[in-house]
């Protein structure tokens, strides 16, 4: 579905990715992990076109997409979740979940099933929602543009526990439909309940990669790369 290659990206003269190469298949949740500024969020906004590769390759789908505009890059099937979520604070859930919709296949009532609290609050303001609801919302609107795979930023962060297993269940639903995921996360807990591989960054470079599973019992490993 995805596959990266030497992927190196820039703040100005900062040089914040450091030829990052890693792949996605079909059906599959890949944990990206590390500290605050090892360049998750950084990777997937250069995946999605928000951050100009400043050289690499991001193939999707069999299609170079590394310099395409973000629109360009969504409409061939790869959503994204921002950290910041960024719905549309005066519009109702309705209205932000069809300001997203792409296509057939996602509708608001397929959402209302994966997040059966939006089904309640259709005509409440994204203002009006609390956290948790919000990222609810952000994932369902960005479902209803049909994508083949999602790049999801710290969808966790900020959230209550029992909001969190929420969250895991609808990700683990969505992989057993076949929808692929990147997933950014500081959250081990979290991670592990719904990711197949982790990918562990530090300072712009892929450090340790295999299973979730493996990288569970490489203590050493979480040591040097999660601790905090």
């Amino acid at each position: 579905m995805l596959a990266v290659r030497d992927l190196h990206a820039h703040y100005g003269r900062a040089h914040i990715l450091q030829g990052v190469s890693f792949t996605v298949g079909a059906g599959e949740v890949v944990a990206l992990l590390g500290r605050n500024g090892a360049g998750k969020s950084t990777t997937m906004k250069a995946v999605m076109g928000l951050v100009p590769p400043t050289s690499g390759s991001v193939r999707f789908l069999d299609r170079e997409v590394a310099g395409r505009e973000p629109f360009e890059v969504a409409r061939l099937g790869l959503g994204y979740v921002p950290e910041e979520r960024r719905i549309f604070t005066d519009l109702t859930v309705r209205e932000n979940l069809e300001a997203g919709r792409r296509g057939t296949g996602w509708t608001a009532a397929k959402v209302a099933d994966l997040f059966p609290a939006l089904g309640a609050m259709m005509d409440r303001p994204g203002g009006r929602m609390s956290g948790g609801e919000q990222q609810m919302l952000t994932i369902a609107r960005t479902l209803m543009g049909n994508p083949r795979l999602i790049l999801l930023d710290e969808p966790s962060e900020g959230l209550a526990p029992v909001i969190i297993e929420r969250m895991a269940e609808a990700i683990a639903r969505l992989k057993r439909e076949g929808l692929s995921i990147l997933l950014s996360e500081q959250n081990l807990h979290f991670a592990r309940l719904v990711s197949d591989r982790a990918l562990v960054l530090e300072k712009g470079a892929i450090r340790w990669e295999g299973t979730m599973a493996a990288l569970m019992a490489d203590a050493r490993a979480r040591a040097a790369y999660l601790s905090v």
